[in-house]
């Protein structure tokens, strides 16, 4: 029989496939003898059977729980109904992969009207007793039931209002009691049914509640974003309570054993006195800093110091702590590793091996490849923001980074701005688990409660977004939209500078710089490079672009695209001039024009490249793509080459094809204009020449772009080799050179052995394999792609992620063939797959030699080359 439920001394922290994180972490901590409250996990198989089954626990689920629960009581001392010893637990989700904020969970559950009294009996505190109770019929509510938060919320804030209240701990125990009293009428003017007093139905219903929270918006949303699968489900987690809200010598916090801003080696974290564990995250109340626990309870503190080192070399990575203290008692209630900025990543990964914690190879994946992405973009010039205008200077720093744009207060009005191609920046007093999708839509994100810890600090940080919190000097009105600081008033639409690495805002737009590489980055990146076993070139073309990949240390040129040579005004008129002519004397002048621009084109990057692989692909794009297509500039083209506007129109309707993706284009074009790929061939081996007798010299590979035949390839071939053979006769010089294809169509997957025969090298357009695999049309495919992703009929974006069981199939099949006849072969990949962590780790394990992708993702290409084979040596 499966098993559904297992007490926390049943499991260790290698289940979290079964037991989730949290689950998984209890359990390991409790083996290790470390102060955790005792308790018992349901597995995500239940869960997802749940889910299944239309929402019903099944009896078998109900029957373990119920000999667990008894179980539980036997060991504690307490039950639900007992007198003296009172059993009140925690209710928590826990997937395998940690989703902070996004499920649900109750807490102070197994209270009652009875239990009530007689937890005030026992501690001698009805004012503790009766805040525990108004926290459970308000988290009960909202969770189980679906009761919105302000119908609990409006009546609170009014009632403090009424009595003179201004913090929720100067609450009566009579006025506690009065609001539970108001908050069990909730329910049936909400639900029209009453508040279960039976403690082990609130638990069933508690159980359920959080299965079904899996699947709530803001999960999903959170799972998509992070590319959490859907079906892996969550544990549920059933814990002894322990109270941080009993008195001044109680508190909860959450901490991280080291800075996740920074990554500094330090204790970093916030704690409150007086108060349970959503206190902190939602960031009602401002928290003080960890730091003063030492001088508020000095043996505490230094418990949690030794436990904090202890988890980190244990799990040997930065640890994000939940812990509550109870009369100066120290509880753990959760540990998992940290989440942290980019920047926080690599210096800790860094520091660990140094310390001897861990060794190059785990370091190299202890870092997000996407996050990498954070550390080469810009931030703000420092003569800029003497200059600017400052709104605030009181936030704190939850998440690194530089952003620009327009104010907005909600998440619904982020998410449909930027929907527009707006940037904004999201400002709300805190952020709640539902402004997930404004929160991504925005630039960052700023709020005026809350600490480091906070939800949007948290999720910022694990977006990689920008986030300032606690910004105490902002009065932020959502209902008004306004910003009130200084005396001055911001509104909706007004532009803002946010800088998360320092916690302060600027009026307008602040002028940025480019990031600069840490020691520690570039000390990781080394590590990357030795580990890694496939190279990483880029995609490029222009000098800014090549100077920025060889300053990423890309190993070459995986593509230059020599359409985007064409585009500059003087070369597009020349091209067009080609196309249009109606005479070969005409053609050979706009060719020879063209050939100079391409000459010098060739040799500024072969001078960059050096001896560095580049590869060249031939003209792919159909003609028509050169032709203008408005009225407009159809009349200026027509007076820029002398023909009237008729013959331009008519020589354009001739061009025009009805699927121009699988018509006259690639090595078709040079079937019929074989002098377009000699004039670029001939470009490219005279910018060879010409740095040859400069002391430079070049590795130039010729890639013929879309073949399906190997009668095409070796056609171009020889037309391509004999212009080659002309030069090197006429200037008496042998010249470097490769000829290869680029492997776009299936039917080339299928002959690759016969293509490796004849071709020097492979390399995989993704691209266009993966729209003529699909029947999709990339350009075409954004109007459905994401029904087919919601619909669950595709579990990735083949344009983003490679296709394993079609595409992947077929290079694996392609690769195998070439290496079989021309073991020397070289292959690469060369698409947008290219730079994708994933499908890289697919290429990984292919005889495939390279990568290439554009040069700002070649250090995230080269970190997830060095991932994918350090994970493949375990």
């Amino acid at each position: 029989m499966t098993k559904y439920v297992y007490a926390f001394d049943e499991g260790q922290k290698d289940m979290k496939d079964l037991l989730g994180g949290k689950g998984a972490n209890l359990s390991e901590m409790k083996r290790l003898g470390l102060p955790v409250p005792d308790g018992l996990t349901i597995t995500t198989e239940a869960c997802i059977d749940y889910l299944k089954q239309n929402e019903t626990l099944s009896s078998e689920v109900i029957e373990q729980l119920t000999k667990q629960l008894d179980a539980f009581s036997n060991r504690t001392g307490k039950s639900f109904s007992s007198d003296e010893n009172l059993l009140l637990v925690s209710v928590r989700s826990g997937a395998k992969i940690s989703m902070p904020g996004m499920m649900d969970t109750i807490l102070n559950l197994g209270l009652n009207d009875e239990n009530v009294k007689k937890l005030a009996d026992k501690t001698g505190d009805a004012r503790f007793a009766y805040d525990c109770y108004r926290r459970l019929l308000q988290m009960f509510g909202e969770v189980v039931y679906g009761i919105s938060m302000s119908a609990f919320d409006t009546y609170f804030n009014a009632f403090k209002a009424q009595h003179g209240y201004d913090n929720d701990a100067d609450i009566s125990a009579e006025g506690l009691q009065d609001i539970c009293e108001r908050y069990k009428a909730i329910y049936t003017e909400e639900v029209y049914k009453p508040f279960p007093q039976d403690p082990k139905k609130q638990l069933l219903e508690a159980v359920e509640a959080v299965f079904r929270s899996w699947d709530n918006d803001r999960a999903r949303v959170y799972r998509d974003l992070n590319e959490i699968p859907h079906d892996i489900g969550t544990a549920v987690n059933i814990q002894e309570m322990v109270f941080g809200n009993s008195g001044p010598k109680s508190g909860t916090g959450v901490a991280f054993t080291r800075d996740p801003g920074t990554g500094e080696a330090r204790l970093f974290g916030e704690y409150l006195l007086n108060a349970q564990g959503e206190d902190v995250v939602a960031g009602i109340r401002t928290p003080q800093d960890i730091s003063t626990l030492k001088d508020q309870m000095p043996h505490v503190h230094q418990e949690f110091v030794e436990v904090s080192q202890q988890l980190e070399t244990h799990y040997k990575d930065m640890q994000d702590i939940e812990f509550t203290i109870e009369n100066e008692k120290l509880y753990i209630l959760q540990t998992r590793n940290g989440k942290r900025t980019a920047k926080a990543a690599v210096n800790i990964a860094v520091d660990l091996v140094e310390e001897g914690i861990l060794t190059k190879e785990e370091a190299v994946t202890k870092v997000d490849v996407k996050s990498i992405d954070t550390l080469l973009h810009p931030t703000f010039k420092e003569e800029a923001l003497e200059v600017a205008e400052v709104v605030s200077k009181a936030g704190l720093p939850a998440s690194p980074g530089a952003a620009t744009g327009k104010i907005v207060f909600s998440a619904e009005e982020a998410k449909l701005r930027a929907s527009a191609g707006e940037k904004v920046i999201l400002m709300r007093p805190e952020t709640s688990p539902e402004d997930i999708e404004g929160m991504i839509a925005s630039e960052a994100i700023v709020t005026t409660h809350g600490g480091m810890t906070s939800h949007a600090a948290v999720v910022a940080r694990g977006m990689g977004k920008c986030c300032v919190t606690g910004c105490s000097d902002l009065d932020i009105n959502t209902i008004e939209k306004t910003i009130t600081y200084q005396g001055h008033t911001l509104h909706e639409n007004d532009v803002v500078s946010v800088d998360g690495s320092k916690g302060d805002i600027y009026l307008g737009e602040v002028e940025t710089t480019n990031a600069e590489h840490s020691p520690s980055f570039e000390q990781l990146m080394q590590w990357a490079e030795e580990i890694a076993r496939l190279k990483v070139r880029m995609n490029a073309e222009t000098k800014p672009d090549i100077k920025m990949g060889y300053q990423f240390n890309a190993t070459g040129i995986g593509l230059v695209r020599t359409e985007h040579m064409f585009f500059g005004a003087e070369r597009l008129i020349e091209m067009r001039r080609f196309i249009l002519s109606s005479d070969d004397t005409t053609r050979i002048q706009a060719l020879n024009q063209i050939r100079s621009y391409q000459t010098e084109d060739f040799e500024a990057i072969f001078r960059l490249s050096g001896e560095r692989p580049t590869i060249v692909r031939l003209l792919d794009p159909p003609l028509h793509e050169f032709l203008p297509k408005s009225e407009e500039e159809i009349q200026n083209v027509s007076q820029q080459l002398g023909i009237s506007d008729i013959q331009l129109k008519q020589r354009i309707d001739e061009l025009h094809e009805t699927n121009p993706m699988l018509g006259h284009r690639g090595c078709r074009l040079a079937i019929t204009y074989p002098e377009l790929y000699v004039m670029q061939v001939e470009a490219i081996m005279t910018s060879v020449l010409r740095l040859k007798e400069e002391g430079v010299i070049c590795q130039p590979e010729i890639m013929i772009p879309l073949v399906s035949t190997v009668e095409e390839f070796n056609t171009l071939k020889s037309q391509i080799t004999d212009a080659i053979h002309t030069l090197e006769t006429e200037n008496n010089q042998k010249l470097p050179y490769l000829i290869g294809t680029m492997i776009e169509t299936p039917r080339a997957c299928m002959i690759a052995d016969q293509l490796a025969e004849v071709c020097d090298f492979f390399s995989f357009g993704t691209n266009d394999l993966t729209q003529l695999t699909y029947g999709f049309s990339r350009d075409d495919a954004g109007k459905f792609i994401n029904d087919y992703l919601n619909h669950n009929i595709l579990e990735v974006d083949p344009f983003q992620t490679i296709d394993v069981d079609g595409v992947g199939a077929m290079i694996r099949t392609a690769v195998a063939q070439a290496k079989t006849v021309n073991p020397s072969i070289k292959i690469g990949v060369c698409g947008e797959l290219g730079g994708d962590p994933k499908s890289i780790h697919h290429f990984n394990g292919l005889q495939i030699d390279y990568v290439s992708c554009s040069p700002f993702r070649v250090p995230g290409a080269i970190l997830a080359t060095a991932q994918s084979e350090a994970e493949s040596r375990r």
